[in-house]
């Protein structure tokens, strides 16, 4: 029973659960935290809560949903300026894709904030994290990075902190220089620790002429992710539709390969060739996406032909979160 309730909690704690310093065990053994308490009573409540109150699509309702999840789970390094609500509109506040140490925040000595997104969270909702974590940076003293803390109680979403109306406009960067005030002049340890973020960064670029479509470069082959806002039953049926017409590439040594769900929205896939640079893709990008807006508004029953393609799909679909 120890070991199957461990392999189930190794599966249902992740990235958005209670803490990463405490490692996952049965229920019924002690935690490893040092209470001397059953996990289950411990941090395993924590998880479960976590678990629990699950919120699938934490982004809802900020400007620019598609380009909060891409940035959250795709791109390596970028940076957007936030506008808060009210009487703090004019505070430098700065969303960065991931920080040093993981810090969910940082506050600078010119009292300029930075929020982490690729941070491990505590909660089921991403956006009670992410707001957690700018609050925190707005109370801290200049100079102070936010590290992690436990898992926050009822409090506003980023929904409510934010200018619902300013959109996000994404600054994607070859790589982490982003940290420091003056990369150049950075010595020491913060300079090595920049250079080896850099070398891990993978060459990203946003597309242009579509919302929300990230091309990365890899060493064999270029793939193209495109995070839509589409219903996912609706654009199953589109996308199959054009899959069963062979119109679902991006074009001569292109290939859609599958979709991923990641908070809530569908995140389409496609295999480019090597020596496909981002701007060769903007052009097959729009018309694909003139194809896309016909098929989504077909409403007629999907063909035998289309209904397989379909099936093919979903049974390539995977879940990050």
């Amino acid at each position: 029973m120890g070991k199957k309730a461990a392999r189930k909690g190794r599966y249902t704690t992740n990235s958005t659960t209670a803490t990463d310093t405490v490692p996952v065990v049965g229920g019924r053994e002690p935690c490893p935290c040092g209470s001397g308490r059953r996990y289950k009573a411990c941090h395993g409540r924590e998880a479960s809560t976590a678990a629990e109150s699950l919120v699938h699509r934490p982004f809802e309702g900020l400007a620019n949903e598609c380009d909060w999840v891409a940035l959250r789970e795709l791109v390596p390094a970028a940076t957007a300026r936030l506008t808060l609500a009210g009487a703090e509109a004019d505070r430098s506040v700065t969303l960065a894709t991931v920080l040093p140490m993981a810090w969910p925040a940082l506050r600078r000595d010119n009292g300029a904030i930075l929020i982490g997104l690729q941070t491990h969270t505590s909660s089921g909702d991403v956006s009670r994290d992410l707001a957690d974590a700018l609050e925190r940076a707005l109370a801290a003293e200049d100079g102070s990075p936010v590290t992690p803390g436990p898992l926050p109680g009822p409090g506003p979403r980023l929904q409510d902190l934010l200018d619902p109306d300013a959109p996000l406009a994404v600054t994607v960067h070859e790589g982490f220089d982003f940290w420091v005030e003056d990369a150049e002049s950075a010595t020491g340890e913060v300079a090595a620790s920049l250079e080896r973020a850099n070398a891990a960064a993978t060459p990203t670029a946003r597309l242009t002429s579509v919302d929300a479509a990230y091309w990365c470069g890899m060493r064999e082959k270029n793939h193209l992710r495109w995070v839509m806002p589409h219903p996912e039953e609706k654009l199953l049926d589109a996308i199959a539709r054009l899959h069963a017409a062979d119109a679902s590439s991006l074009g001569e040594g292109t290939r859609f390969v599958g979709s991923f769900r990641a908070h809530g929205l569908m995140v389409p896939v496609w295999d480019l060739p090597g020596a496909m640079p981002a701007e060769d893709v903007e052009k097959p990008a729009t018309d694909f996406g003139a194809r896309l807006a016909e098929a989504l508004a077909d409403d007629s029953p999907l063909t035998p032909r289309q209904r397989s393609a379909r099936n093919g799909l979903l049974n390539r679909q995977i879940t990050l979160n």
